[in-house]
């Protein structure tokens, strides 16, 4: 039986939206996500502000930053999710780090995830190897640790990846590096896609590179979702959370011309 986010995945082409908890402020912040939402983000991606993002580019990075030094914690992300929960339907994930979970408690931050109406966890930080640091608690809990496929990647491993993915999506980057608007993809991503699609039993989203309407349809044309984050948080750091209802009907609607 498919999952909430695969299911929201289905059938279009779909949109995940990333928002860093907190930023610029969490009741800003909260605005925002429902304001994608309405706007048709059909997956939303909670950032958990860490001192340390790895895998966050410039912009990123900075909201991190400004929402800890605000005062973001784990506890009030928490919080944000079960409000949010009581708001909207649409999946919610959590992307963090290993470190802020494992400081919370893998187990505590599972359960009280769960209990707050998360579905699910993006942890760029934890290889396919190392995921049973994580995987059980989550699973236990009903939450999907979501898996990465990457240009790096040769087919064996991408086979081996997308076989122990039973829920959720395959999160595949579109280049090594850290996050960040613009570059557009290459071959080398439609060739990883194709793949992977040999091996899937799950939709397969492409992040790392959207920027815009353009892009977001360049993505589609070969996967089945696409996820803007660092072009996302630039418009809510510029214009609040009406920039991110525009920029977000105007990924929408180029997506459903792919159909």
């Amino acid at each position: 039986m498919m999952d909430k986010i695969a299911r929201a995945l289905t059938g279009k082409k779909g949109l995940i939206a990333y928002i860093t908890a907190g930023f610029p402020d969490y009741a800003e912040c909260e605005r925002a996500v429902l304001t994608a939402v309405g706007a048709g983000a059909d997956v939303i991606e909670i950032g958990l502000p860490f001192s340390d993002p790895l895998a966050d580019g410039p912009v990123l990075q900075k909201a991190s930053a400004d929402a800890l030094f605000a005062g973001a914690t784990t506890e009030k992300t928490l919080r944000l999710a079960n409000r949010l929960r009581q708001k909207t339907a649409a999946p919610l994930l959590i992307m963090s780090y290993i470190n802020p979970i494992a400081a919370f408690g893998v187990d505590r931050f599972a359960a009280e995830a769960a209990a707050a109406g998360i579905d699910g966890l993006i942890l760029p930080d934890v290889p396919e190897e190392e995921k049973d640091v994580a995987a059980g608690a989550l699973e236990k809990r009903g939450l999907s640790l979501i898996s990465f496929i990457a240009p790096t990647s040769g087919e064996e491993r991408i086979a081996a990846i997308c076989a122990r993915a039973r829920t959720g999506f395959i999160y595949c980057l579109a280049r090594t590096g850290v996050t960040g608007a613009g570059g557009g993809f290459d071959q080398a991503t439609e060739n990883l896609v194709r793949t992977a699609r040999q091996y899937a039993h799950l939709p397969i989203a492409i992040g790392f590179g959207i920027a815009d309407a353009k892009t977001a349809r360049q993505a589609a044309e070969y996967a089945d979702a696409a996820i803007v984050g660092s072009a996302l948080v630039e418009n809510l750091r510029q214009g609040g959370h009406q920039a991110v209802g525009s920029f977000i009907r105007s990924l929408r609607r180029e997506l459903d011309r792919c159909g």
